[in-house]
């Protein structure tokens, strides 16, 4: 266990994070409790986090900022915090996702995780593994703040129908994550196209892959395997995979074409749910 007074700000993001929310609150004449009362958390979280035994969230680091006048400087940290969090081998991955001014991937059994719910993350992560489930969600979410940005990528998902079909927790997760994808019909900047069972054999059969496009960098392919993942600028692997890609778009459905389907399925598999734009469906 780290204790506080040996806590190394230069050890990990999370440490630093501990040490600065630690000076500031001293700063302050506070003990961990009192400034626990003052943003509505507990004193013993306040210490966790300050040990970097606890992740902070992000509603955490803003309450805390404005308490302690730090002028956004945590808010600025869980960021960086929870992308080091991220298993070792999808680092890499999350810098691309951050750095890219388009992004294009096919995903053959579930939504990719920059579109994945709360519930729907929780139950991928924790299939096979119940440990720090908590904080492992919370890490994969914050990847989605790349859509916060002044100028976030546009993102193009084709998901195969199947995906759909695969219930990923229970009925309800599965309902909440296709109401979330058709959330997005009319955004620009985020479309998903459906692969359809009709379309039959497809130029995605090897498995999943995203393509990642740079203002100024080669475009980079990206795949998966069981806890690893491998980037690619080779101009080969880029070509076949973009060729791959531009296949898959003409073969899916267009992106009206698609919400109906997500619709469909959500009415017919997982009940009633109230769609944002619609009356409720059943």
């Amino acid at each position: 266990m780290t204790h506080i007074n040996v806590l190394d700000p230069g050890a990990s993001p999370l440490d630093y994070y501990g040490f600065e929310l630690r000076r500031y609150r001293e700063a302050a004449g506070l003990t961990q409790k009192q400034l626990g009362d003052i943003v509505n958390y507990t004193g013993s979280l306040v210490g966790q986090i300050e040990t970097a035994r606890k992740l902070p969230t992000e509603e955490f680091s803003e309450r805390v900022d404005v308490a302690l006048g730090t002028g956004g400087l945590l808010s600025r940290l869980v960021r960086l915090v929870m992308r080091s969090q991220l298993p070792a081998w999808f680092q890499q991955a999350a810098e691309l996702e951050a750095r890219a001014v388009e992004i294009g991937t096919f995903q053959m059994h579930m939504v990719h995780g920059l579109l994945q719910t709360e519930a729907y993350a929780r139950a991928v992560l924790g299939a096979l593994n119940q440990n720090d489930l908590d904080d492992r969600t919370a890490v994969r979410l914050a990847r989605q703040r790349v859509f916060e940005k002044d100028e976030p990528p546009v993102f193009w998902m084709v998901l195969s129908e199947a995906a759909l079909h695969q219930e990923i927790g229970d009925a309800e997760t599965m309902r909440g994550q296709l109401v979330h994808l058709l959330s997005f019909r009319n955004n620009p900047r985020i479309n998903i196209q459906m692969l359809p069972f009709s379309a039959g054999a497809h130029a995605g059969l090897q498995g999943s892959f995203t393509l990642f496009r740079f203002a100024s960098d080669p475009d980079i392919v990206y795949t998966e395997g069981y806890g690893s993942g491998h980037p690619s600028a080779n101009p080969t692997t880029v070509k076949d995979c973009s060729l791959r890609y531009d296949h898959l778009q003409a073969a899916a459905l267009s992106l009206r074409e698609s919400a109906e389907l997500i619709r469909r399925v959500m009415e017919e598999r997982y009940g009633e749910q109230r769609d944002p734009d619609r009356d409720p469906v059943a």
